[in-house]
């Protein structure tokens, strides 16, 4: 796929793009018949971590005949490693394999290669930046960028972020308007939604509905059922992350902040 859009679609106030991480066994089971009854699309980020010595049970998680009958049902698969590590921690070489590792399991399965990624744990670095786009990498997702008030934590229950510029944010540092987890509900919700206007994007990221795994990331499965139909009700466009294509030109030069301390 081309990153140079021939003609841009003016964006339309309340444009989601919604986005689940860790491609938990409720992307199949919960979250795609939903987003199908609502004409949603979506991305579901995807990696091999369901290790059990990373605390993750493989019986929770999406096998790879699942990633392809998601991607068979009309939703993007996108890269999110193999191996889910900190990718600032990383070399350009370990990087890239933790990236081809899921491009060459999706080409297994009938899956296109992935354009665009999640950055596990929100960590990045500016070296990460430049491998994504060494590889052809269109849009990434990340948490806050450095400086902003209410920085996202991933172990924070569910957090705001902030809303994602086109004009200001560079393509591959999108930010997480709203990070989903028990501590984060539906007026959350409504306040995400409200920020997308203006030629701003919210971009919502949701993991397991339930996550059996990670609780600090869970979502009720009865409030996003909630969750969901709020979105349709207030005729809110809802994309997956590839979809920006249509609005967002990639290739329009912005700048890239400074790699995050550890501190940050």
């Amino acid at each position: 796929m081309s990153s140079e859009p021939t003609a841009l679609k003016p964006i339309p106030d309340r444009l989601v793009v919604l986005t689940f991480d860790d491609g938990c066994e409720s992307d199949i089971e919960n979250v795609a018949p939903l987003l199908t009854e609502h004409g949603f699309g979506a991305t579901f980020f995807v990696n091999e971590a369901q290790k059990p010595t990373n605390g993750w049970r493989a019986e929770h998680y999406l096998t790879w005949d699942d990633v392809a009958e998601l991607h068979a049902a009309g939703f993007e698969i996108g890269n999110h490693t193999r191996n889910h590590p900190d990718v600032a921690g990383l070399s350009k070489a370990e990087f890239v394999e933790e990236l081809e590792y899921i491009e060459r399991r999706c080409e297994e399965h009938g899956v296109p290669r992935p354009t665009t990624f999640c950055y596990p744990g929100f960590h990045w670095s500016r070296g990460a930046i430049e491998v994504l786009a060494e590889k052809g990498f269109v849009f990434a997702r990340a948490g806050a960028p450095p400086g902003f008030a209410a920085k996202l934590e991933i172990k924070g229950m569910g957090a705001r972020g902030p809303v994602y510029d086109p004009v200001v944010d560079h393509p591959l540092l999108v930010p997480t308007t709203g990070c989903s987890g028990p501590d984060w509900g539906f007026d959350d919700l409504v306040w995400a939604v409200d920020q997308a206007r203006g030629g701003k994007i919210t971009v919502l990221c949701f993991h397991g509905v339930p996550d059996l795994d990670h609780p600090w990331v869970h979502t009720d499965p009865a409030a996003f059922v909630k969750y969901m139909a709020t979105l349709d009700d207030a005729g809110c466009t809802v994309i997956a992350m590839r979809d920006l294509i249509r609005y967002v030109n990639p290739a329009e030069p912005r700048p890239i902040p400074s790699s995050p301390s550890k501190e940050d």
